[in-house]
């Protein structure tokens, strides 16, 4: 996880379990890795600098880092955990060495921001305030559905899916007392677009509603907690709304 070369050549070295194209099979490392190596072969450069000079820059999102920087490490906020899984976490993400690496979204570590920093991050995205970057045919692209329910075959649950995008809406084939693919709520839209982070923090943005909610937290529940928790949250921003 820390070592972007090993990632790499594991992954090039690694066997399809599926042919491409036709499940979802999302892993929370291995995505990140997978695009960010495709933005560096692109570009010829690493990822945060092409994050800070197409988005982060022209945005004016000062506050947002993949990897944080030696001058904030007494800002950042060490994860807490439950449990002997928890430990084992715990004494993994807030390790110096990992805090400072740098992970493309949506490769875990999370990146480092403040809230303030991701609601506008997502507004901007979403075609809110302030510049704009992506054009409104671009997040619509973005934003449309490729998976619609179905099962994913890594994590084992329904979820919506764009390209990169966890979707709201209903779920076809959920069991009702189990919200855990619902992290942006069952009262959300099928338009809702954004990601969860471990099942602790989350950010999406509703279009329709013109609504963008981000929730950032350092506590790791334990379990299924972590979903019916970000479930619980988004519904009671969305009951607080008008439709």
């Amino acid at each position: 996880m820390t070592s972007w070369p090993r990632s790499v050549r594991r992954l090039e070295q690694a066997r399809l379990r599926h042919p491409p194209g036709l499940v979802p099979a999302y892993h929370y490392l291995s995505y990140g890795f997978i695009l960010g190596e495709l933005v560096r072969r692109v570009t010829g450069t690493p990822v945060p600098e092409v994050l800070g000079a197409e988005f982060l820059r022209p945005l004016a999102l000062h506050d947002i880092h993949l990897g944080l920087p030696a001058g904030l490490r007494g800002r950042a906020v060490p994860l807490q955990a439950p449990g002997p899984a928890g430990r084992l976490t715990r004494a993994v993400v807030n390790r110096p060495g990992t805090r400072r690496r740098s992970f493309p979204r949506p490769a875990s570590p999370l990146p480092r921001t403040t809230w303030p920093g991701s609601t506008r991050f997502c507004s901007r995205v979403a075609g809110g305030d302030g510049p704009r970057i992506l054009q409104p045919e671009t997040i619509r692209a973005a934003a449309r559905p490729s998976s619609d329910g179905e099962i994913d075959r890594f994590l084992g649950r329904r979820i919506r899916w764009s390209q990169g995008f966890q979707l709201g809406g209903p779920h076809p084939g959920l069991v009702p007392d189990r919200p855990h693919s619902h992290p942006m709520g069952e009262r959300s839209s099928p338009e809702t677009f954004g990601h969860n982070g471990s099942h602790a923090c989350l950010a999406w943005a509703d279009p329709g509603r013109q609504l963008v909610m981000a929730y950032l937290t350092s506590l790791l529940p334990a379990g299924r907690e972590r979903a019916r928790h970000q479930s619980q949250v988004s519904d009671a921003v969305l009951a607080a709304v008008p439709a």
